[in-house]
């Protein structure tokens, strides 16, 4: 014989109750007291607080966390490879970087390019906020290399830098603002 316990919702107060026959036919219906109120309802309480502490609390409480144990966005210098020999590049001398072929490159106020085997996310991390900038899913540009700011097309705008690009470096009308604040509060 089997059986198989079904619940309704009924009046808000769940019933149960077992239906039995054989293969599913000639099934019979007997009913089984309702949970008690209160047991009922502790278990939804219980269920309401895991839901809101896993949802809202604990990423708070990680976040909070991270930002104590995260490392300072101050990165002095890069060590590039270039002519079989190390490089090492300060951060000063840096006029931006940039992605050409899925690679990121250094390019100096000089006019040397050096590839660094990082992404632009992880640059943009280890640099100080206050010193880069990313104009672009291509560019991260230095405060210093900026040399002027052009209105463009559809509220965009056309950065020149001190160390030409080849490339127009064009902010995205929703970025501009930020980045004009960047200029003016450094």
């Amino acid at each position: 014989m089997k059986q198989i316990e079904v619940q309704s919702n009924t009046n808000r107060l769940p019933s149960r109750e077992i239906l039995t026959g054989t293969r599913g036919i000639n099934l019979k219906k007997q009913s089984l007291p309702a949970y008690p109120e209160n047991e009922f309802y502790t278990g939804v309480e219980k269920n309401d607080f895991t839901h809101t502490f896993f949802q809202h609390q604990l990423p708070a409480i990680l976040n909070t966390l991270l930002e104590k144990i995260k490392v300072p966005a101050n990165k002095k210098n890069f060590l590039v490879f270039k002519h079989n020999k190390y490089i090492n590049v300060p951060t000063q001398t840096i006029a931006y970087f940039h992605v050409k072929y899925e690679t990121a490159f250094i390019v100096s106020f000089d006019r040397q390019e050096y590839a660094v085997n990082y992404s632009l996310e992880q640059l943009q991390q280890l640099l100080p906020d206050k010193q880069f900038f990313r104009l672009n899913r291509q560019y991260l540009a230095s405060f210093d290399a900026v040399k002027e700011v052009e209105h463009y097309f559809a509220r965009k705008l056309l950065v020149n830098l001190a160390v030409p690009t080849g490339e127009k470096l064009l902010v995205s009308k929703e970025r501009s603002a930020e980045f004009l604040r960047w200029l003016e509060n450094r």
